[in-house]
């Protein structure tokens, strides 16, 4: 052996990033199956439709031809330009193709956002509870996550008024989810636009994390780009259009940004999956589109099952959610700590849910997240469970 015999040490920063508790909660969960343990699913934020078969014979007709190479590091023209029109036609907004970055996914939509925004100590809000992993890519990057607490009173999304007590010189911005995981709230385009305005007084950058757009019950989210001509906004292919492993999103970012976005990509990831973006092309066809639809409102069938019967056995959903695929639910009337009530459900029960570990310092001991990521069946069959687990 040479040198001093000494290993290398892990990084600093690795101390400040957890672990994502629901993959290793789905992991057990596994286990017992393999077992031969029968479990309901509600713990996975994964729609569990197929790829649509539209985009599947549009990857299979495109590797056919065998010519799978690097594409451009924002992605390829076509699909930036479907994507421009999908703006259009959806929401009635103008986004030019040339502000879109196709990316590997929405994480490596939100990596590259971070990456031009913040340099090492900056500070970036983001509401509690929200997705796990926004708050450690802040950390990867040197920067600090503040967290603003949101609650049912506020509809579980922040307001002007947090984000101007919060605000300090090192702050960067705020990254909004609407619909937002693990809560369903939206924000309404009123709201977004007052903390719109409150950031550009500020200088700060509002990141808007839309991935669950399309996904709304009874109602139509606006997008930032309406609202907002200096927002980023942040989108994927995973949620609504049903191709969680595919591992596509997009990027929407002011003007000026974007050729250090392209540098940025370039050296992180040097193009998006060739298969998967000729794959999204078929997305946006009209019989695509009508069957993403029919998915939304089995989405939405689902929630209004699950939410009654939720609270019929005891647990506390103050605010309705309007969009994704969670509920939010606080099962402090039924157990004292959610974390072990979740491996209480899982073992006993065979019954998988999130506990709110996962999404932030805001009493996650006292929340579950339910996900209706599963048909009706087996959602009945998880109720059943959960009220024979409760004795009612």
């Amino acid at each position: 052996m040479s040198g001093s015999g000494r290993l290398p040490g892990i990084a600093r920063r690795m101390g400040d990033i957890a672990p994502f508790h629901v993959m290793e909660l789905m992991a057990r969960a596994r286990r017992l199956e393999e077992a031969g343990r029968d479990i309901v699913h509600m713990e996975v934020g994964e729609p569990d439709f197929p790829t649509p078969p539209q985009v599947a014979e549009a990857a299979t007709a495109f590797i056919r031809e065998g010519r799978v190479f690097y594409t451009p590091a924002l992605g390829i023209p076509e699909l930036r330009e479907a994507i421009s029109r999908f703006y259009a036609e959806r929401q009635g907004v103008d986004v030019p193709p040339e502000r879109i970055a196709v990316t590997a996914g929405s994480s490596a939509a939100l990596l590259l956002a971070l990456g031009v925004l913040l340099d090492p100590g900056d500070e970036l809000l983001l509401p509690d509870p929200g997705y796990p992993c926004n708050r450690h890519f802040a950390r990867a990057l040197g920067a600090v996550p503040r967290p603003l607490f949101v609650d049912a009173e506020n509809g579980f999304q922040p307001a002007p008024d947090q984000v101007r007590a919060c605000w300090t010189e090192r702050t960067k911005g705020l990254l909004l989810a609407s619909p937002s995981n693990p809560t369903g709230a939206l924000a309404s385009p009123r709201r977004i636009k007052a903390l719109a305005e409150c950031l550009a007084e500020r200088g700060g950058a509002l990141i808007a994390d839309e991935i669950y757009h399309g996904l709304t019950y009874g109602c139509e989210a606006r997008t930032a780009l309406a609202l907002s001509d200096e927002a980023f906004v942040i989108n994927s292919f995973s949620k609504y259009f049903g191709m969680t492993g595919w591992r596509l999103g997009w990027l929407v970012a002011p003007p000026r940004f974007m050729r250090d976005i392209e540098k940025l990509a370039q050296n992180l990831f040097i193009s998006p999956s060739a298969p998967a973006q000729h794959a999204a092309l078929a997305a946006f066809r009209p019989d695509t589109l009508a069957l993403l639809e029919a998915r939304r409102a089995e989405f939405q069938a689902r929630r209004d099952y699950l939410l009654p019967q939720l609270r019929a056995l005891g647990f506390r959903v103050a605010a309705e959610p309007r969009g994704a695929f969670y509920l939010y639910a606080d099962c402090s009337a039924l157990a004292p700590d959610s974390e072990a009530f979740a491996g209480r459900l899982l073992q006993e029960s065979g019954v998988a849910v999130t506990p709110g570990l996962d999404f932030g310092e805001n009493a996650p001991q006292r929340h579950l997240r339910f996900a209706y990521t599963v048909a009706r069946d087996r959602l009945e069959e998880g109720v059943a469970r959960l009220a024979r687990h409760l004795g009612k």
